[in-house]
């Protein structure tokens, strides 16, 4: 299965959502978790491909295919590569005291199905709060991919409980992602 991961934002431009206290980034949390999801599902035998923002080439397999194709958008690479599963890395943020896992897909389609993996897997995993599974196609990322695709809210940056699992259980996200992603792979 070729996944392609996309942490949200990107460290040098748009640092998305930052927790007031300890100045957590999301984009950060968003890199470090992809970061280790790539490395997880290489190991179950996926291809991955990873690209964080539409101002920065892609990593890991495939770089050299689309190292020098920085014009092309997020949703575009992953076309273009062919991937069969799209994922995107985020951390919620709302009002300060809003917290818990989310997981958002186009519609009732396959994405959904996805969502519900990974929403599961983190969710049992890490104990957040269960904000289930949201449609959202107004999302470019799920709006414009050819394949299966999903956006991870992992938890919420702005909320200090939920900051202090995006800061200390990076891997722990990061393994749940992937374990969703190969219980949808193996569902198929």
């Amino acid at each position: 299965m070729k996944v392609f991961i996309n942490p949200g934002h990107d460290r040098k431009y748009d640092s998305g959502a930052v927790n007031p206290n300890s100045g957590l980034r999301e984009a950060d949390v968003a890199a470090n978790v992809a970061e280790l999801v790539v490395k997880y599902l290489t190991a179950a035998g996926c291809e991955c491909l990873s690209m964080q923002s539409d101002n920065l080439a892609p990593t890991g397999v495939g770089r050299s295919q689309y190292g020098d194709r920085q014009g092309l958008t997020v949703t575009e690479t992953a076309n273009e590569w062919g991937a069969d599963v799209f994922v995107s890395i985020h951390c919620n943020a709302f009002n300060k005291s809003a917290h818990g896992t989310e997981v958002e897909c186009y519609g009732g389609s396959e994405g959904h199905r996805l969502a519900h993996f990974i929403q599961n897997q983190i969710v049992d995993s890490l104990g957040t709060l269960d904000r289930g599974v949201k449609s959202m196609p107004q999302l470019l990322v799920l709006k414009y991919t050819d394949m299966t695709a999903v956006l991870v809210e992992m938890a919420f940056i702005d909320n200090d409980d939920d900051a202090d699992l995006l800061a200390n259980k990076q891997d722990d996200f990061a393994r749940a992602i992937a374990r969703g992603v190969t219980d949808y792979e193996q569902s198929l």
